[in-house]
């Protein structure tokens, strides 16, 4: 079933006085489906892990999968890109959605392949489940040949790339030719960034007529793309380079050509010559069957557990847990690399078994050298004062326009920690209690990681627009919550 089916469907079947919940697997998706009912009038809550909206007289809300309520009950639920239980990280928390949330009517959106394992699940169960497949509303041709020379990139071509520093080559590469500006989109992008890169692409008025990103635009992005062109179809997955997947190329060909969109019609190349014949078998080829959904134990298991292994700390509970557990064929327990990092980190310090719980499903990025840190620095706090008060952990003195690619880096990093903050914040309140400074320091972070981004196709804009610009980024940072609780802060934009 289609995803713009289904959010219909989730503001047209349900009567006023009774509640539908719509689980994304993106903050960037649940944002759009809450906008969406909000503007036809069908109040709806947005909820994820580092925002809360509650709208006056809703009955709906609109979910990050994580956050979805298992202990309430609806009429109407939606489960948007269902194919997601087989992820190795994040499919225990759609299989916990598929299982868990009560509703009299639970609508499964997404690949075809998961078809099979949900019924196998669903059977266990005693639910009735249909199948209803949708073909693609507009049409989408694989080229014969390759793109060949830059030369041939015309408005509205999607560049797709694996790496940062691919992107960013990429960008100047393709503006180097004087007649396109390209926004990015990749994935330690903040959302916020993303979307607005995403509104100056769609925007026919903007001179950024060209996108290039990463397989961040696979979900998530409404976007006015008229040619998906791949650079590679080889991809790092964080364990080693392998060759793009049948369902991997298929999403990211999709966006081309999108129903909705301006072009009524999509097409899809690559780069090179050689990657031709893979693009088409892929495209013609169906998607593997999903073979098994993912799960992690909850805190009540893991507890239960630590009790029969008293003097084991959370690390080896966890991972002994997770050796020792006997599952069904279809399911597998969820990739916990990440957390065993974090609970390496909370077993040296004096934290409860919850406490310590809470540090390692928070989303932290524990290859990133300063979201790690942040994270420790969180926890030690946290173990010795019981109260984490940002502003004595980060005391900014000059916040500015990065200047290069290893500063906006960092500061995409120190994006990251302050989101954790805020995660943090809505779990342990009165802990973490400056969730405002830290919002705030986030939305000043993606303001400034626009301007950087924006300047990096300044040559061909007038300077009159660019001034504009860096007085609208100043008064922004001055009227901020930010400038508040830091007066001493200082702006530079030039």
């Amino acid at each position: 079933m289609s995803c713009s089916f289904l959010r219909w469907r989730l503001s047209s079947s349900t009567p006023p006085k009774l509640r539908g919940v719509y689980c994304g697997p993106l903050r960037l998706l649940a944002w759009e489906v809450a906008q969406r009912l909000n503007k036809a009038n069908v109040p709806c809550n947005l909820i994820t892990g580092q925002e809360r909206e509650d709208i006056d007289g809703a009955r709906h809300s609109s979910v990050t999968v994580e956050m979805a309520d298992v202990t309430s009950e609806y009429q109407c639920a939606v489960v948007d890109e269902i194919q997601m239980v087989g992820c190795r990280t994040r499919g225990f928390s759609f299989t916990r959605a598929l299982l868990g949330i009560s509703a009299d009517e639970l609508h499964l959106c997404g690949d075809p392949a998961a078809v099979p394992l949900v019924q196998r699940i669903i059977e266990v169960t005693g639910d009735v489940i249909k199948v209803q497949y949708y073909e693609r509303l507009s049409p989408l041709t694989p080229l014969k040949f390759p793109l060949g020379s830059f030369s041939n990139i015309r408005n509205g071509d999607c560049i797709v790339t694996f790496s940062r520093r691919e992107i960013y080559k990429l960008k100047k590469k393709v503006e180097s030719g004087g007649k396109h500006l390209c926004s990015v989109v990749y994935g330690s992008l903040p959302p916020e960034t993303r979307t607005k890169q995403a509104k100056m692409f769609n925007d026919e008025s903007s001179k950024f007529d060209i996108l290039v990103a990463s397989d961040a635009i696979g979900m998530g992005l409404n976007l006015n793309i008229s040619r998906i062109i791949f650079s590679t179809l080889k991809k790092f997955d964080g364990q080693y380079t392998r060759e793009l997947t049948v369902p991997e190329i298929k999403q990211i060909a999709g966006r081309a050509g999108r129903y909705g969109s301006k072009f009524s019609s999509g097409e899809v190349t690559c780069i090179d010559a050689e990657d031709l014949p893979l693009l088409h078998s892929s495209l013609e080829s169906s998607s593997p069957l999903l073979e098994r959904a993912g799960l992690f134990p909850t805190f009540d298991l893991l507890s239960l557990y630590s009790r029969l292994h008293s003097r084991m700390g959370f690390h080896g509970i966890l991972e002994q847990f997770l050796e020792k557990a006997k599952l069904s064929p279809d399911y597998f327990i969820a990739d916990c690399e990440e957390m065993l990092k974090v609970a390496a980190v909370v077993d040296e310090l004096p934290l409860g078994l919850y406490d310590k719980y809470l540090f390692c499903i928070s989303p932290v990025d524990m290859n990133d050298d300063i979201a790690a840190q942040g994270l420790t620095q969180f926890a030690e706090n946290y173990a010795k004062k019981g109260v984490v008060r940002l502003r004595e952990i980060f005391t900014p003195g000059t916040l500015e326009v990065p200047k290069s690619h290893n500063a906006l880096k960092e500061l995409e990093s120190v994006h990251k920690v302050l989101d954790l903050y805020v995660w943090l914040s809505f779990r342990m309140e009165d802990s973490f209690p400056d969730r405002e400074v830290a919002s705030s320091q986030k939305a000043i972070c993606s303001l400034l990681i626009e301007e950087f981004l924006e300047r990096l196709g300044w040559q061909r804009q007038a300077k009159g627009n660019y001034q504009h610009n860096s007085l609208l980024l100043q008064q922004r940072i001055q009227s901020s919550m930010l400038h508040k609780y830091f007066p001493q802060i200082k702006v530079e934009s030039t």
